[in-house]
């Protein structure tokens, strides 16, 4: 199987890292904790009509049908600038959530389609909270919230529901506890459909997650580059030194180690994601050591002030310690792995990397993933 990002998919990755890279800097960044929402609105519109937005929207919604593994790079370019916007998370859980509705045979498909044709067309936003995942960033700037309430999914008006401040370690994260009331009129799925929502919604979250802690680790290890390149002690850059360039070459090789591993993920996701925990959390911890070890070692790098307000690498080494921990912890994810491994019908090897394995009468299938 040729397993490469297409000429298509790069160009989009590069247009909107090139609009992300000119409207979201540190600066910019600083100026969005002073503000009211936290967020800036021009930047929200024009990702908007670049069509992020709709990227998971069903076609017949108005959206792009494209898939997870469309949008994964994007996101690694959304963790690279530490975009503070929270379209990541409401594009690659609460809209997909939405989208699945949208294509089932459940009696709200039609209310959830005209959700999404609103947020198609840029003219609204939903959330999602989660039970791994209770505090929902941005959550103001939302007109509907996707809740929980056992095994039941809910579509919730913000107005309807009192939020609670919670304080994050990074100030560009504005993270709220929501209290409501769940009621019929409320509900859109419920039962093994609901279940399965959840489900895909955490894998999904977790995938988003993983692809911005790339992103985030590799700002961070060009960051260090950077610097150590043009300080000098005792007449040569300190970059020039051996302990430092192996702390720099580990974080490198833990990025590119992970990278493939997101790929693979979002593929999973992408095909079946109700069936992806197992690759999913392997991308959730691969990308989670990638990004806490240029944590560490871009800090070390910097001295001692690196952890300071004045450094401008706070504010990615605040978003990797706050990211880290949502849509499930290193604990939780090394435990699925763990389960899918001792799994007696785990189906492992490089013949099976993409979850295909031939059948008896030679015919190619999709392997179920992890029970």
């Amino acid at each position: 199987m040729n397993f490469t990002y297409s000429k298509d998919q790069l160009t989009y990755r590069n247009t909107v890292a090139a609009l992300l890279a000119g409207e979201v800097t540190a600066e910019s960044i600083r100026a969005r904790w002073a503000s009211a929402q936290g967020i800036d609105s021009n930047l929200t519109q024009q990702l908007s009509d670049m069509g992020l937005n709709a990227m998971l929207v069903p076609e017949f919604c108005g959206g792009l049908g494209l898939s997870e593994l469309d949008f994964i790079l994007l996101a690694q370019e959304c963790g690279r600038v530490a975009m503070p916007e929270p379209l990541v998370e409401n594009a690659m859980v609460a809209t997909a959530m939405l989208s699945d509705i949208a294509c089932s045979d459940l009696a709200t498909a039609n209310q959830c389609q005209d959700v999404l044709e609103k947020i198609a067309a840029g003219d609204a936003s939903v959330a999602c909270g989660h039970w791994i995942n209770p505090y929902i960033n941005m959550a103001d700037t939302n007109q509907w919230l996707l809740l929980p309430h056992g095994e039941e999914v809910h579509l919730v008006s913000t107005e309807a529901v009192d939020l609670i401040d919670q304080r994050s370690s990074d100030p560009s994260r504005r993270i709220f506890k929501v209290n409501w009331q769940p009621s019929s009129r409320t509900k859109i799925a419920g039962g093994q459909q609901g279940a399965d929502l959840w489900r895909s919604a955490l894998n999904r979250g977790a995938l988003g997650v993983a692809g911005q802690l790339i992103g985030l680790a590799e700002s961070i290890l060009q960051r260090a580059v950077v610097f150590t390149t043009d300080r000098e002690q005792f007449g040569r850059p300190v970059g020039a030194n051996q302990a430092v360039k192996h702390l720099l070459a580990d974080c490198a090789v833990s990025l590119e180690f992970a990278k493939p591993v997101i790929s693979r993920a979002a593929y999973a996701v992408a095909t079946a994601p109700t069936r992806a925990d197992w690759a999913v959390s392997h991308a959730k911890v691969a990308a989670s050591q990638a990004a806490l070890l240029s944590v560490r070692h871009g800090m070390q790098v910097h001295g001692a002030m690196g952890y300071t307000w004045e450094c401008d690498l706070q504010i990615w080494m605040k978003r990797c310690w706050a990211i880290d921990k949502t849509w499930g912890d290193a604990g939780f994810h090394k435990n699925r792995i763990h389960e899918w491994l001792l799994n007696p019908n785990a189906l492992m090897g490089a013949e099976h990397t993409f979850g295909k394995s031939m059948s008896p009468n030679n015919e190619t299938t999709l392997e179920q993933g992890a029970a």
